[in-house]
């Protein structure tokens, strides 16, 4: 076996030992977090089909990953473009030939755009111009270098509360809304999914997410797509189902309590081909309202 195989696969009883809880522990997460998401969706009358169940495995090793691919997981939310890198090159040497869908759901600086454009199926905290920008110029490359066969989808992050340290575009600036919205829009090498929003601390849920249905209720008239909504964490998620959330990000709930520490970087032998696309930039700050 290669040096990629060992990577993951090498075992020892006690590495066997703690799979085998791992796993034990992640199976039995996951059908909560699923019967939960079902019981939110019966109860706001909606089909649990559209709804999608991110797992938020930041801070949490490739190996969980991988358990959770074989659990029928197939996307996953990370928020440090750096940790996601390492993670990708470790679970992709493992599992090569998985159709995993990789989520940015973190704050992205700039500098990083391009990085994160060559990885990311999605990206979820996008608020402003000059990031689009990059962002577009990313994905266009990676699209023009066969790294990326499709533009990447792009959700406009929306704050609630004006409060700029925690991102978002203002919900109270409808002008500039708008402005952002049609900038990811005309966008080649992006594509516009929807709108995104955590609420206010200490804020009420339920009228958070409200106003965000709200919010891309309004913006929907302007496009001819079905506009996404981006809303509900471990301790919400019902009434992010409610008000009509399409994806859920869930962290603590099916991940368990946060490590103490971010998992080692593991760099597997992999080709050229395999490695060429990813990203080896610093890490960026991470989200820490997505878990």
């Amino acid at each position: 076996m290669d040096g990629a195989g060992l990577a993951m696969s090498a075992t020892t009883p006690s590495r066997r030992i703690r799979d085998a809880d791992r796993t034990a522990q992640l199976t039995a997460a996951l059908g909560a977090a699923r019967a939960r998401l079902a019981r939110a969706a019966e109860s706001a009358g909606r089909n649990v089909g559209e709804i999608e169940l991110l797992p938020v495995t930041k801070f949490f090793p490739g190996s969980d990953i991988v358990i959770l691919n074989q659990l029928g997981c197939l996307s996953f939310g990370e928020s440090r473009e750096q940790e996601a890198a390492n993670k990708i090159a470790e679970v992709r040497a493992e599992l090569p030939d998985a159709p995993i869908r990789w989520h940015m759901i973190g704050r992205i600086q700039r500098n990083k755009a391009r990085a994160v454009a060559g990885w990311a199926y999605a990206a979820h905290s996008v608020d402003n111009a000059r990031l689009i920008a990059a962002l577009d110029r990313g994905a266009a490359d990676a699209l023009g270098r066969g790294v990326r066969s499709e533009p990447l989808r792009v959700y406009l992050q929306i704050s609630l509360d004006g409060d700029a340290e925690r991102g978002g575009v203002d919900i109270g600036d409808p002008d500039l809304v708008d402005e952002l919205c049609a900038a990811i829009d005309g966008a080649d090498g992006l594509t516009f999914t929807g709108l995104m929003a955590i609420p206010p601390l200490g804020a009420d849920a339920d009228e958070a997410f409200a106003r965000l249905a709200a919010e891309r209720d309004r913006v929907q008239k302007a496009y001819p797509q079905r506009l996404e909504m981006s809303a509900g964490m471990s301790n919400d998620l019902e009434s992010a189902v409610k008000h009509g959330s399409t994806c859920v990000r869930v962290g603590t709930a099916l991940m368990g309590p946060r490590p103490l520490t971010s998992p080692p970087v593991v760099t597997p032998v992999t080709s050229s081909s395999q490695t060429s696309e990813l990203p080896r930039s610093a890490e960026g700050s991470p989200d820490e309202h997505t878990a």
